[in-house]
């Protein structure tokens, strides 16, 4: 069995990636997508969203690297895969399943799974332009407003040279409301002889094991789950193997938050750093009753050095060699 971290788009950054995965039980995650219109993309792109490439497309612990790219225009991809295997992307993952209106606007996403035989088109093209050491995989929803096409959307993957498929259990039109359907996961892996994992809903181990139970599938990708409780993938990876492991606290979760808050100090500026915590800690507020209450104490401040004081941690300015070199990747 495989369980991997899903690309969130604006929420799932290298910071998130480098926290969820220090944790343990994720086998392989997923970057952003790297949207692709009509060019080649400079190497700077791919690093600004890919900085795990200057250490070999892993994380800090070790975990995989895929690199994601949302388009529809199958030329121009295949140029940009090729291109990202050359930076040292191991696995080209290509996204149609972004239910985001203004991706779906400018013919990306979810809305490719109106046209089957697009989808088989920019799969062919970026397996012909790729190395053959290098997988290609996919991800889809069962369809955009209806779920009429999902087969023949798997299909097309498979038979364009997919060698995995994520399956978001949701139409573009559900969005992420409950349930996911589960059941299409097994039709879709009924239907194809690669690999399906199933998406969507998975929250605790309880929903693990009703997923496989019904979708019939062992492996899983596991999105604002894990985001809301970040040892969900330990805890699923422990139950396949027969154990039982006592879920993470929050005094144990606390310095993993703390060292987030760091990162996101270095990286980003004082006016949006405190948002991207207050993001995260929101997803918490699922899980963790103490989490609720960091969230009402931040969710109005936006002065950095104020939220060092409630989460207990002291901020060093940057030295020169780091901006250097922060200037340079």
């Amino acid at each position: 069995m495989q369980i991997a971290l899903a690309p969130m788009e604006g929420l799932v950054d290298e910071i998130l990636r480098d926290v969820l995965t220090r944790v343990g039980g994720v086998d392989w995650c997923v970057t952003e997508f790297i949207r692709v219109t009509e060019r080649l993309l400079p190497a700077s792109t791919y690093h600004k969203l890919a900085p795990e490439l200057f250490s070999g497309a892993r994380t800090a612990a070790g975990t995989p690297l895929r690199v994601q790219f949302l388009g529809s225009d199958p030329v121009c991809l295949g140029d940009n895969a090729a291109f990202a295997a050359t930076l040292g992307a191991p696995v080209i993952d290509l996204n149609f399943g972004c239910p985001a209106k203004t991706v779906n606007k400018s013919r990306g996403g979810a809305v490719l799974l109106k046209e089957p035989e697009l989808l088989h088109a920019i799969v062919c093209e970026v397996r012909r332009s790729v190395p053959a050491a290098i997988p290609v995989t996919a991800k889809m929803r069962l369809g955009f407003d209806h779920k009429d096409d999902a087969l023949d959307c798997a299909r097309a993957l498979a038979d364009g040279g997919a060698q995995q498929i994520v399956v978001h259990a949701r139409t573009k039109v559900e969005g992420y409301k409950a349930p996911a359907h589960w059941e299409w996961v097994a039709r879709v892996q009924e239907a194809v002889k690669i690999p399906v994992f199933a998406n969507g809903e998975v929250w605790t181990l309880d929903d693990w094991r009703r997923c496989r139970e019904i979708s019939g599938v062992e492996d899983i990708m596991l999105g604002r789950g894990l985001v809301a409780r970040p040892d969900l993938a330990r805890q699923i990876a422990a139950a396949r193997s027969g154990e039982s492991l006592a879920p993470m606290n929050w005094a144990e979760l606390l310095p993993l938050l703390r060292d987030f808050w760091l990162q996101a100090r270095r990286k980003l500026s004082p006016r949006y750093a405190p948002g991207r915590l207050k993001q995260w800690v929101g997803q918490l507020t699922r899980t963790y009753p103490e989490a609720v209450q960091l969230f009402d104490a931040i969710r109005r401040e936006s002065d950095c050095l104020r939220i060092d004081a409630l989460l207990s941690v002291r901020w060093s300015e940057p030295s020169r060699a780091d901006l250097k070199e922060a200037v340079s990747a």
